[in-house]
């Protein structure tokens, strides 16, 4: 029985794992709001309120940075990425419109951008202070 190298089990898990935790912390900050709020003047927002958006960015600061520091920047970039737009695309394609394609595309580009600042500091800095990847 032939054996699956341990180096190719590492780089599968650097993408799954951030994958998996970008997706549930989609369900656990946005997945469960649907509705949207009407103003006394008749405008509408939603569904989404700014807090909910700052603390699914900030909970995937932990997978994206943890991943970076151990040397998988590209693991935490593309299963991060993959995650959000994923549960985007989910969450939003029932839209008779057709217009939940552009949002998911924005989140797609704005997750990829944001990631790959994010990652690439992360592993510069652990990087510049000695600590060898993981």
């Amino acid at each position: 029985m032939r054996q699956i190298p341990h180096a190719r089990v590492r780089r599968f898990l650097a993408v799954l794992l951030p994958a998996a935790a970008a997706s549930a912390a989609w369900a656990a900050w946005l997945g469960w709001d649907r509705g949207y709020d009407v103003g006394a003047d008749g405008t509408t927002t939603g569904p989404y309120e700014a807090w909910q958006v700052a603390g699914l960015v900030l909970t995937l600061l932990v997978p994206v940075g943890r991943a970076a520091a151990r040397g998988h920047v590209v693991g935490a970039v593309a299963g991060t990425t993959a995650g959000l737009t994923t549960a985007a695309y989910l969450d939003w394609s029932d839209d008779a419109t057709g217009l939940f394609a552009v949002g998911v595309a924005l989140v797609m580009l704005g997750t990829l951008a944001a990631t790959t600042v994010v990652a690439v500091v992360v592993r510069a800095v652990w990087k510049d202070e000695g600590h060898p990847a993981a």
